[in-house]
């Protein structure tokens, strides 16, 4: 994983563990390396580490067992699935359907060509 400058560094771990969890390369109840080896691995400071695996546990999901470590929530890949599927809505649906609309283009295709129906195959 490399760092942008585009958010802070703690922000784009607590992302990344977000999309490991969304995409299930971390699954429920799996342990999560520690602060200090993710800060080792990817060369940071712990302390930014710290915050970013922090930010997971006031959001809820990681938790915490007492001398062993953080792992995650048995809900939080749902959870994390709900919450993208309302901003996928809000972000990328409602513009598109604004967008068609001032082209002129009925939703009728916009559906026809998402199934897939134009000759193209989509997934």
């Amino acid at each position: 994983m490399s760092f942008d400058d585009r958010s802070p560094i703690y922000q784009q771990i607590a992302d990344k563990i977000k999309r490991d969890i969304l995409h299930g390369d971390l699954r429920a109840d799996d342990q999560v390396m520690s602060t200090n080896q993710y800060a080792a691995f990817y060369r940071i400071n712990p302390a930014t580490a710290a915050k970013g695996f922090h930010q997971l546990l006031d959001e809820g999901y990681l938790y915490k067992r007492r001398g062993i470590g953080m792992f995650v929530s048995p809900d939080a890949q749902e959870r994390l699935r709900t919450q993208r599927r309302e901003r996928f809505f809000s972000d990328v649906v409602a513009p598109m359907v604004v967008e068609a609309r001032a082209l002129g283009i009925p939703l009728e295709e916009i559906i026809h060509h998402l199934n897939g129906k134009d000759g193209h195959v989509h997934d």
